[in-house]
């Protein structure tokens, strides 16, 4: 699959003192001492690889003798970020060549050059050099990134479904960049309250968003280069559902984590994919050469997210849920199904990784309590009860003396205190620290209201007006609560 970006590092030397044959037989040696597997070969210069292992980085080299000059090249050949191995592997090359320059006499160039002349290709400058694109190939090759194709065909799927819901959102009046809390929620985010409460597709759904373009665009490049990687390798069935059960459990643990975040996007599902790729590569599937290489760049990544997943504003409980999650599924894929073609044994790796998956999430679940839900609904209690109270100030005109007690004492007084008992309750539940600060203050709206209410009381039992300063002064209390309150 071609790329437009594909990483590359390319150096020029000046070769002055050698004849084009001379520097053929150079960078032929080089290539050999190198460990350089040779596929192309002329009097224009050398095509290598790096290694012959398909799972695992590995680099086209290119020599190309021009006119007193030779271009080294090196390009990641399956198109991904290289970390800056193109780079190295240009610099060791040139090292070597220029030890031999220096080494080898100009008989032995000669003679070496007589042995590699038969074995040469015509018209090697033009398979040498890489045609130049025009900007309807170039942008054919960045469209690639969006076309399924046979070992690359449910990641670009996914990357599809996950650019449209964004573009819906967007032209459905969602802001492209900052959307609001309530059109998260709305669009199906995860978020504790809703989602404990029986809206449990919101699991599902919410990785499937984006808080803005940014979020959207890193995401995409990370499943992209997950995807190359690790899709050839598990196949489409076994790929997708390590992305969807990873995303879910990365969900699950974000619910267990907090209480009052809207969790959005597709990094629990991704760092699921990583997890995944992290277990098999500590197997015997790929070589040791290739492990090593594979663990740095990905081992780098992951630990690298981690940590900017400290900062506030980013969900590392979905991250870290997503990750184990696809650790454990790499390790049940290595046991149960891959190398195996069998039905039994797919049946037996499906039946195990669903079973497994059941048993952890009902774990989870059990230990997740939705206070965020009990805050809600005992709230609503109390905002009926406080309308219950409040009905005497619209009595209190027309209503007999003994009537008016009667609402003050066994209505009033005693609908407020409910509501004291209400917020007493909640209290004792595990609440963020910013609804414990408004419990504090609903407190103190309740006594206020009581202390109120029992002056009133008072002045209407004695039929006297001396109590009227100190209610004037807790009713302007109480409003300056509200005000804070709202």
């Amino acid at each position: 699959m071609s790329f437009l970006f594909q990483p590359k590092h390319v150096e020029k030397l000046t070769t002055e003192g050698f004849s084009p044959q001379e520097i053929l037989v150079l960078c032929y040696e080089t290539a050999q001492k190198a460990g350089y597997r040779i596929i192309f070969q002329s009097a224009d210069g050398l095509i290598a690889l790096t290694q012959q292992s398909m799972l695992s980085w590995n680099a086209e080299i290119r020599f190309i003798i021009e006119y007193n000059s030779l271009t080294i090249q090196s390009s990641s050949a399956n198109g991904t970020y290289d970390w800056g191995k193109n780079k190295k592997t240009v610099t060791a090359t040139i090292n070597l060549y220029q030890q031999l320059a220096e080494s080898l006499t100009k008989e032995e160039l000669h003679e070496k050059y007589l042995e590699l002349s038969a074995n040469l290709e015509p018209n090697g400058l033009d398979v040498l050099a890489p045609a130049s694109q025009n900007p309807t190939q170039k942008i054919s090759n960045f469209l690639s990134v969006f076309k399924p194709q046979e070992d690359y065909f449910i990641t670009p799927i996914l990357i599809n479904l996950n650019v449209l819901i964004y573009i819906i959102m967007v032209i459905c009046g969602v802001d492209f960049m900052n959307p609001s809390t309530e059109d998260l929620i709305r669009w199906g985010a995860n978020f504790s309250p809703i989602t404990l409460e029986g809206a449990w597709w919101r699991l599902f759904s919410c990785f499937f968003l984006h808080i803005g373009l940014i979020h959207l665009i890193m995401n995409m490049v990370a499943l992209m280069y997950i995807g190359l990687l690790l899709e050839p390798h598990l196949g489409k069935i076994r790929f997708l559902g390590a992305y969807i059960l990873s995303g879910i459990m990365a969900s699950m643990i974000s619910l267990w984590w907090h209480e009052l975040i809207v969790s959005a996007g597709a990094s629990g599902a991704i760092f699921g994919l990583y997890g995944v790729f992290l277990m098999l590569l500590s197997t015997d599937l790929f070589d040791q050469a290739s492990r090593k290489t594979l663990l740095g760049s990905i081992g780098f990544f992951v630990a690298y997210n981690l940590i900017m997943g400290l900062k506030s504003g980013i969900d590392n409980a979905a991250h870290i849920g997503g990750l184990l999650a696809g650790i454990v599924i790499g390790f049940m894929y290595n046991t149960f199904s891959l190398g195996q073609e069998e039905a039994k044994q797919k049946i037996k790796m499906v039946s195990l990784l669903s079973l497994g998956f059941g048993i952890i999430c009902l774990i989870i679940g059990q230990g997740i309590t939705n206070n965020m839900g009990i805050y809600e609904a005992k709230m609503i209690d109390f905002a009926e009860n406080e309308k219950l109270a409040l009905e005497l100030y619209n009595k209190a005109n027309y209503l007999p003396k003994e009537s008016l007690l009667y609402e003050i004492k066994d209505r009033g007084l005693y609908y407020w205190n409910e509501n004291l008992n209400i917020v007493n309750e909640l209290d004792k539940l595990d609440l963020p620290d910013e609804l414990q600060e408004r419990n504090l203050k609903i407190t103190t709206y309740c006594k206020l209201r009581i202390e109120s209410y029992q002056l009133l009381y008072q002045t209407v039992s004695e039929n006297t007006d001396r109590y009227d300063s100190r209610i004037k002064k807790l009713n302007q209390q109480i409003d300056g609560l509200l005000q804070e309150l709202k």
